[in-house]
């Protein structure tokens, strides 16, 4: 279910996929590892959020 307007959300239908290859727990860390690679990208280069 799209959030909000926000249209479909990749991040979480990776997840999801993940959760029904494995467990719900390997992708809830698998999703927050990204996540984290991907601020950690937007910090060092300087990039702002922009939000859809």
């Amino acid at each position: 279910m799209p959030a909000a307007g926000k249209g479909e959300l990749k991040l979480k239908d990776w997840a999801f996929a993940i959760a029904t290859r494995s467990t719900m727990r390997k992708a809830q860390i698998a999703l927050a590892r990204r996540l984290a690679i991907i601020m950690h990208a937007m910090l060092h280069d300087g990039t702002e959020f922009q939000p859809a």
